[in-house]
């Protein structure tokens, strides 16, 4: 069954479902009871559809991993793990719980790094279509009054004409290239190479890069924690955390560790080689739980770590950012205003000699 029809099942409904599933079998409800209870209670048509299939599937005899293994892209391998590590040791009630929680985290995380961006992203949106409005509707409405008298115009008030003049005849044009690189951007990120080169930049981008770092080493830690929580293989567990990651300079290093680990090599011995990706507490933890036998206990204290570094940098992220904001609107406004301003002074200058 084509998932893409189902794409509006958003994370908040996977939480829902998962953590009813688990409160219903921990009552004692059998599992295909308590899955037409949720396909009853369902307000979402997407969800009911959803909850159709499985009850169907489930009815004649199939897992619910195998089921829910028909919306791979929407529940991903690592739900899909959980739930049938669950199935086959019988703890399908505390691995749901622990789906519950992890969805609820990665969730929490997303709100915390876009409600950090949001304002940056309105303040440098706000200056820019204000100065935008000014020099195209409101600077040359002026204009006449400076070519009624002959003077020299200063440097900047020529400089706003020829930007003025720019927008206003080129403008169309202008906009059809930024959304023509948009959509050259856009394309980019289908290609694996290009998306790539973006992906490792974006670490390299001073404050965002370590936001995108602690992001993903959160999600990554957590995610490998969990699973080995779950008594999956280590080497299957680190290629499902992998593929959770969405940056792809991670997934091709989780990649490479998952192969060493096939013949026998450490993950902490190869991501001590790379620690602009993992920083050294990264590899001295898990050097730990390797040593420990308790590396999925560590996985979850390293996980602890980077979401208290992420609340921290997000909280922090408006103050260390408003003032170069404030500079850059300041720039803004003070190049118009000062383009218009000056001639004006010159003007009267002019008329009481």
């Amino acid at each position: 069954m084509n998932s893409n029809i189902f794409s509006r099942f958003s994370i908040q409904e996977k939480i829902i479902f998962a953590k009813r599933l688990s409160i219903l079998i921990k009552a004692g409800i059998p599992i295909l009871d308590s899955l037409k209870m949720l396909k009853r209670q369902a307000t979402s048509p997407v969800a009911v559809r959803i909850l159709g299939s499985v009850v169907t599937d489930v009815e004649n005899g199939q897992l619910l991993s195998a089921s829910l293994g028909k919306f791979r892209n929407l529940f991903g391998d690592f739900a899909l793990n959980i739930i049938h590590v669950g199935e086959m040791t019988g703890t399908l009630q505390e691995n749901l719980n622990y789906l519950t929680e992890e969805l609820g985290k990665k969730q929490e995380l997303r709100r915390k790094v876009i409600g950090a961006l949001v304002y940056p992203a309105f303040i440098l949106t706000a200056t820019i279509a204000m100065g935008a409005l000014l020099t195209i509707f409101i600077f040359p409405k002026i204009l006449p009054v400076f070519a009624s008298f002959d003077f020299k115009l200063p440097l900047t008030t020529r400089m706003l004409i020829f930007i003025s003049n720019t927008m206003i005849h080129y403008g169309f044009f202008m906009a059809i290239g930024l959304a023509g690189l948009g959509v050259l951007f856009w394309l980019s990120l289908k290609n694996q190479r290009a998306r790539f080169i973006i992906d490792h930049s974006i670490l390299r981008i001073p404050i965002f890069g370590k936001l995108s770092q602690s992001y993903h080493l959160a999600n990554f830690c957590r995610t490998l924690g969990l699973l080995l929580k779950s008594q999956v293989r280590i080497v299957q567990a680190v290629e499902i955390a992998g593929n959770t990651v969405q940056n792809l300079a991670y997934q091709r290093e989780l990649k490479i560790i998952a192969e060493n680990l096939t013949k026998g090599g450490k993950m902490s011995t190869h991501l001590e080689l790379h620690t602009r990706l993992f920083p050294p507490i990264v590899p001295q933890m898990i050097t730990v739980g390797e040593m420990t036998g308790n590396l999925s206990e560590t996985l979850l204290y390293v996980a602890e770590l980077y979401e208290n570094e992420i609340d921290t940098l997000t909280k922090n992220l408006s103050t260390t950012l408003e003032p170069v904001l404030m500079i850059f609107m300041g720039l803004i406004v003070g190049f118009i205003a000062i383009s218009i301003i000056t001639p004006i002074y010159e003007i009267t200058q002019y008329l009481h000699p």
